[in-house]
Protein backbone atom coordinates (compact mmCIF):
# COMPACT_ATOMS: atom_id res chain seq x y z
CA UNK A 1 0.00 0.00 0.00
CA UNK A 2 2.72 2.43 1.00
CA UNK A 3 5.86 3.08 -1.02
CA UNK A 4 7.74 5.55 1.21
CA UNK A 5 10.07 4.13 3.86
CA UNK A 6 10.26 5.40 7.43
CA UNK A 7 13.55 7.11 6.61
CA UNK A 8 11.96 8.78 3.55
CA UNK A 9 9.24 10.28 5.74
CA UNK A 10 11.73 11.51 8.35
CA UNK A 11 14.03 13.05 5.75
CA UNK A 12 10.98 14.76 4.23
CA UNK A 13 10.03 16.18 7.65
CA UNK A 14 13.46 17.71 8.27
CA UNK A 15 14.24 18.73 4.66
CA UNK A 16 12.63 22.19 4.65
CA UNK A 17 14.55 23.99 7.37
CA UNK A 18 13.37 23.70 10.95
CA UNK A 19 10.68 21.05 11.39
CA UNK A 20 7.49 21.81 13.27
CA UNK A 21 5.99 18.74 14.96
CA UNK A 22 2.56 19.19 16.57
CA UNK A 23 1.04 16.52 18.84
CA UNK A 24 -2.64 15.63 19.17
CA UNK A 25 -4.47 12.91 21.09
CA UNK A 26 -6.34 10.55 18.76
CA UNK A 27 -10.08 10.45 19.41
CA UNK A 28 -10.35 13.74 21.29
CA UNK A 29 -13.05 14.83 20.77
CA UNK A 30 -13.55 12.06 18.15
CA UNK A 31 -11.59 10.37 15.36
CA UNK A 32 -13.36 12.35 12.64
CA UNK A 33 -12.02 15.59 14.18
CA UNK A 34 -8.56 14.03 14.62
CA UNK A 35 -8.47 13.19 10.91
CA UNK A 36 -9.55 16.72 9.96
CA UNK A 37 -6.89 18.16 12.27
CA UNK A 38 -4.16 16.17 10.51
CA UNK A 39 -5.10 17.63 7.11
CA UNK A 40 -5.51 21.14 8.54
CA UNK A 41 -2.16 21.07 10.39
CA UNK A 42 -0.37 19.75 7.32
CA UNK A 43 -1.81 22.60 5.27
CA UNK A 44 -0.80 25.08 8.00
CA UNK A 45 2.84 23.95 7.80
CA UNK A 46 3.28 20.93 10.10
CA UNK A 47 6.23 18.84 8.90
CA UNK A 48 5.58 15.71 10.98
CA UNK A 49 2.50 15.01 13.10
CA UNK A 50 2.67 13.10 16.35
CA UNK A 51 -0.47 11.09 17.05
CA UNK A 52 -1.02 10.08 20.66
CA UNK A 53 -2.65 6.69 21.15
CA UNK A 54 -4.66 7.12 24.38
CA UNK A 55 -3.51 5.01 27.31
CA UNK A 56 -5.07 4.67 30.77
CA UNK A 57 -1.85 5.49 32.63
CA UNK A 58 0.21 7.97 30.57
CA UNK A 59 3.09 8.47 33.01
CA UNK A 60 4.97 11.08 30.95
CA UNK A 61 1.94 13.31 30.43
CA UNK A 62 0.72 16.32 32.36
CA UNK A 63 -2.92 16.95 33.23
CA UNK A 64 -3.94 18.37 29.83
CA UNK A 65 -2.94 15.27 27.85
CA UNK A 66 -4.08 12.91 30.62
CA UNK A 67 -7.57 14.43 30.43
CA UNK A 68 -7.58 14.25 26.63
CA UNK A 69 -6.69 10.54 26.83
CA UNK A 70 -9.52 9.97 29.32
CA UNK A 71 -12.02 11.74 27.06
CA UNK A 72 -10.89 9.71 24.04
CA UNK A 73 -11.07 6.39 25.89
CA UNK A 74 -14.51 7.23 27.29
CA UNK A 75 -15.57 8.06 23.74
CA UNK A 76 -14.70 4.52 22.70
CA UNK A 77 -11.50 5.04 20.69
CA UNK A 78 -9.39 1.91 20.22
CA UNK A 79 -5.98 1.17 18.74
CA UNK A 80 -7.74 -0.64 15.88
CA UNK A 81 -9.94 2.37 15.12
CA UNK A 82 -6.86 4.63 15.16
CA UNK A 83 -5.10 2.40 12.62
CA UNK A 84 -8.26 2.59 10.49
CA UNK A 85 -8.14 6.39 10.63
CA UNK A 86 -4.45 6.45 9.65
CA UNK A 87 -5.17 4.25 6.63
CA UNK A 88 -7.81 6.79 5.54
CA UNK A 89 -5.33 9.65 6.02
CA UNK A 90 -2.74 7.81 3.92
CA UNK A 91 -5.18 7.68 0.99
CA UNK A 92 -5.19 11.51 0.90
CA UNK A 93 -1.92 12.65 2.46
CA UNK A 94 1.79 11.79 2.59
CA UNK A 95 2.47 13.92 5.68
CA UNK A 96 4.97 12.12 7.97
CA UNK A 97 3.17 10.56 10.95
CA UNK A 98 4.49 9.23 14.27
CA UNK A 99 2.74 7.45 17.12
CA UNK A 100 3.38 8.32 20.74
CA UNK A 101 2.12 5.81 23.28
CA UNK A 102 3.27 3.42 25.99
CA UNK A 103 4.99 0.04 25.96
CA UNK A 104 2.19 -1.76 27.81
CA UNK A 105 -0.32 -0.82 25.13
CA UNK A 106 2.01 -2.02 22.36
CA UNK A 107 2.74 -5.33 24.10
CA UNK A 108 -0.95 -5.89 24.88
CA UNK A 109 -1.85 -5.26 21.24
CA UNK A 110 0.98 -7.56 20.13
CA UNK A 111 4.35 -6.15 19.10
CA UNK A 112 4.46 -7.86 15.69
CA UNK A 113 0.85 -6.98 14.94
CA UNK A 114 1.39 -3.37 16.01
CA UNK A 115 4.54 -2.90 13.92
CA UNK A 116 3.10 -4.69 10.90
CA UNK A 117 0.13 -2.30 10.90
CA UNK A 118 2.44 0.72 11.43
CA UNK A 119 4.47 -0.31 8.39
CA UNK A 120 1.36 -1.00 6.32
CA UNK A 121 -0.21 2.41 6.90
CA UNK A 122 2.96 4.50 6.75
CA UNK A 123 3.68 5.35 10.40
CA UNK A 124 7.35 6.25 10.18
CA UNK A 125 8.24 6.15 13.85
CA UNK A 126 7.00 5.42 17.36
CA UNK A 127 7.84 7.24 20.60
CA UNK A 128 7.58 5.18 23.80
CA UNK A 129 8.61 7.44 26.69
CA UNK A 130 8.45 4.65 29.28
CA UNK A 131 11.10 2.42 27.65
CA UNK A 132 14.52 3.20 29.17
CA UNK A 133 17.47 3.13 26.77
CA UNK A 134 18.97 0.14 28.58
CA UNK A 135 15.80 -1.93 28.08
CA UNK A 136 14.98 -1.29 24.44
CA UNK A 137 17.28 -3.90 22.87
CA UNK A 138 14.83 -6.65 21.86
CA UNK A 139 12.13 -4.14 21.01
CA UNK A 140 14.50 -2.14 18.80
CA UNK A 141 15.39 -5.34 16.91
CA UNK A 142 11.70 -5.85 16.14
CA UNK A 143 11.31 -2.25 15.00
CA UNK A 144 14.26 -2.67 12.63
CA UNK A 145 12.75 -5.89 11.29
CA UNK A 146 9.57 -4.00 10.30
CA UNK A 147 11.35 -0.86 9.09
CA UNK A 148 9.74 1.43 11.68
CA UNK A 149 11.93 3.79 13.72
CA UNK A 150 11.90 3.58 17.53
CA UNK A 151 12.68 7.14 18.59
CA UNK A 152 15.24 7.65 21.35
CA UNK A 153 14.64 10.28 24.03
CA UNK A 154 17.28 12.25 25.91
CA UNK A 155 16.59 14.37 28.97
CA UNK A 156 18.50 16.89 31.10
CA UNK A 157 19.26 14.00 33.48
CA UNK A 158 20.73 11.77 30.75
CA UNK A 159 24.18 13.36 31.24
CA UNK A 160 26.93 10.91 30.25
CA UNK A 161 24.34 8.58 28.67
CA UNK A 162 23.58 11.13 25.93
CA UNK A 163 26.44 9.98 23.69
CA UNK A 164 25.49 6.34 24.18
CA UNK A 165 21.83 7.01 23.36
CA UNK A 166 22.76 9.14 20.33
CA UNK A 167 25.07 6.45 18.98
CA UNK A 168 22.17 3.98 18.66
CA UNK A 169 19.43 6.49 17.80
CA UNK A 170 17.43 6.16 14.59
CA UNK A 171 15.24 8.62 12.68
CA UNK A 172 15.59 11.62 14.96
CA UNK A 173 16.35 12.23 18.63
CA UNK A 174 13.56 13.53 20.88
CA UNK A 175 15.16 15.97 23.31
CA UNK A 176 13.13 16.53 26.47
CA UNK A 177 13.60 20.20 27.35
CA UNK A 178 12.56 20.07 30.99
CA UNK A 179 12.31 17.74 33.93
CA UNK A 180 8.86 16.39 34.80
CA UNK A 181 5.86 15.64 32.60
CA UNK A 182 4.53 17.30 29.46
CA UNK A 183 2.81 20.66 29.80
CA UNK A 184 3.19 24.32 28.95
CA UNK A 185 5.89 26.32 30.74
CA UNK A 186 6.59 30.05 30.93
CA UNK A 187 10.25 29.51 30.11
CA UNK A 188 12.75 26.73 29.56
CA UNK A 189 15.89 27.04 31.64
CA UNK A 190 17.64 23.81 30.66
CA UNK A 191 20.80 24.20 28.57
CA UNK A 192 19.28 22.40 25.59
CA UNK A 193 22.05 23.71 23.36
CA UNK A 194 24.59 21.61 25.27
CA UNK A 195 22.36 18.54 24.94
CA UNK A 196 22.09 19.09 21.18
CA UNK A 197 25.82 19.62 20.80
CA UNK A 198 26.56 16.37 22.58
CA UNK A 199 24.20 14.44 20.31
CA UNK A 200 25.61 16.04 17.16
CA UNK A 201 29.17 15.35 18.25
CA UNK A 202 28.27 11.66 18.41
CA UNK A 203 26.02 11.31 15.37
CA UNK A 204 24.69 13.41 12.51
CA UNK A 205 20.98 12.93 13.26
CA UNK A 206 18.12 15.46 13.49
CA UNK A 207 17.23 16.62 17.01
CA UNK A 208 13.75 17.84 17.93
CA UNK A 209 12.89 19.48 21.26
CA UNK A 210 9.63 18.90 23.12
CA UNK A 211 8.00 19.31 26.56
CA UNK A 212 7.01 22.81 27.62
CA UNK A 213 6.98 24.70 24.30
CA UNK A 214 3.70 26.56 24.04
CA UNK A 215 4.13 29.82 22.10
CA UNK A 216 5.96 31.26 19.07
CA UNK A 217 8.58 32.99 21.25
CA UNK A 218 9.74 29.81 23.01
CA UNK A 219 9.52 27.87 19.74
CA UNK A 220 11.79 30.44 18.09
CA UNK A 221 14.35 30.21 20.91
CA UNK A 222 14.39 26.41 20.80
CA UNK A 223 14.66 26.31 17.01
CA UNK A 224 17.95 28.22 17.22
CA UNK A 225 19.61 25.13 18.69
CA UNK A 226 17.40 22.28 17.41
CA UNK A 227 16.39 20.86 14.03
CA UNK A 228 12.75 20.63 15.07
CA UNK A 229 10.25 21.85 17.65
CA UNK A 230 7.51 19.69 19.19
CA UNK A 231 4.36 21.27 20.66
CA UNK A 232 1.73 19.14 22.38
CA UNK A 233 -0.11 20.39 25.45
CA UNK A 234 -0.90 23.85 24.05
CA UNK A 235 -2.62 22.26 21.05
CA UNK A 236 -4.34 19.52 23.05
CA UNK A 237 -5.71 22.17 25.44
CA UNK A 238 -7.08 24.10 22.47
CA UNK A 239 -8.79 20.93 21.18
CA UNK A 240 -10.26 20.36 24.66
CA UNK A 241 -11.53 23.95 24.84
CA UNK A 242 -13.04 24.12 21.35
CA UNK A 243 -14.10 20.51 20.78
CA UNK A 244 -15.22 19.89 17.19
CA UNK A 245 -14.80 23.62 16.46
CA UNK A 246 -11.03 23.39 17.05
CA UNK A 247 -9.88 23.08 13.42
CA UNK A 248 -9.45 26.78 12.64
CA UNK A 249 -7.93 27.86 16.00
CA UNK A 250 -5.43 24.99 15.85
CA UNK A 251 -4.59 25.77 12.20
CA UNK A 252 -3.88 29.39 13.06
CA UNK A 253 -1.70 28.36 16.02
CA UNK A 254 0.30 25.94 13.83
CA UNK A 255 0.73 28.62 11.14
CA UNK A 256 2.04 31.09 13.73
CA UNK A 257 4.54 28.66 15.23
CA UNK A 258 5.77 27.52 11.81
CA UNK A 259 6.18 31.13 10.67
CA UNK A 260 8.10 31.97 13.86
CA UNK A 261 10.62 29.16 13.53
CA UNK A 262 11.04 29.77 9.79
CA UNK A 263 12.04 33.40 10.23
CA UNK A 264 13.92 33.12 13.55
Amino acid sequence: MNKMTAQDYIEKAFSKGKAFIPFITCGDPDLETTEKLVYAMEEAGADLIELGIPFSDPVAEGLVIQEASERALKGGVTTDSIFGMVRKIREKSAVPLAFMTYANLVYTYGLDRFLSRCKDCGICCVILPDIPFEEKGEMQDKFQEYGVKLISLIAPTSQERISKIAMEAEGFVYCVSSLGVTGTRDQITTDVGAMMARVKKTKDIPCAIGFGISNPETATEMSKVADGVIVGSAIVKMVGDYGRECIEPVSEFVRNIKAAIDKK
